[in-house]
């Protein structure tokens, strides 16, 4: 560990540090929200250490308080984490080795390990990154959500502290640095069009999966210059 500590740079490990500090507080709320509106606090406990993903968690939460079955809530939870299918793709060269460390591996496929990975050059930084970066988020996701959980309606509203903010906020940072591509930055565009377009008509989760439909258009430059370019047709 300490190795892959000492193989990125100070900048990159001070904005792992920044994201734990920032999901710390998504994680707290998320305890407190689950606490304050009736669950028990094992319940959220174990989902942050078997489920592990913040997006899915507020979900399935939010289904149950809201009067949903525990079916509804599952099902909310494995739809927003269908994103995470491609994400393994995008990072599978980091995750090589024994089964057991696969395992773990795709248990830490979280959007932020994803993109500290990706923003690495070369796969030995690019394999530190995820490893440091998933490892921290989940012991200080965890910690988080028991300390809300225990502290239960002390936090009173959630909402009117602000925290429900917080993870938006930090996907946005995380995203930036990639739309100074301009290729990257109309899907995106495109994406959250469709999204904000379909969010009120479709269930939650959904919306999300549409957004994927910004990725089309990119490929279709490459394809029309491959269909001009003289030596594939002297091929």
């Amino acid at each position: 560990m300490h190795s892959l500590w000492r193989t990125l740079d100070r900048g990159t490990r001070r904005d792992i540090a920044l994201i734990c500090l920032a999901n710390a507080i998504v994680g707290a709320s998320f305890g407190a929200i689950a606490v304050s509106g009736g669950i028990q606090p094992w319940v959220p406990i174990t989902m942050s250490l078997l489920v592990f993903a913040g997006s899915a968690q507020f979900a399935a939460v939010g289904v149950v308080l809201s009067g949903g079955s525990p079916v509804a809530a599952v099902v909310a939870g494995l739809v927003l984490n269908a994103r995470l299918l491609p994400f393994g793709f995008a990072v599978a060269d980091v995750l090589d080795g024994r089964w057991w460390t696969r395992l773990l591996g795709a248990h830490l496929t979280l959007d932020e390990s994803v993109a500290f990975a990706l923003r690495q050059r070369d796969r030995r930084r690019r394999r530190a990154a995820f490893w440091i970066c998933g490892l921290a988020m989940f012991l200080i996701w965890n910690l988080a959500v028991v300390l809300g959980a225990l502290a239960g309606g002390i936090l009173g509203d959630t909402d009117a502290l602000g925290l429900d903010a917080a993870f938006p906020v930090v996907l946005l940072a995380l995203v930036l640095p990639a739309l100074t591509d301009r290729g990257t930055r109309n899907a995106a565009l495109l994406g959250a069009v469709v999204a904000v377009a379909t969010a009120p008509f479709l269930p939650a989760g959904l919306p999300v999966l549409l957004a994927l439909a910004g990725l089309l258009p990119i490929g279709r430059p490459a394809t029309a210059a491959a269909k001009t370019d003289p030596t594939r047709e002297a091929l």
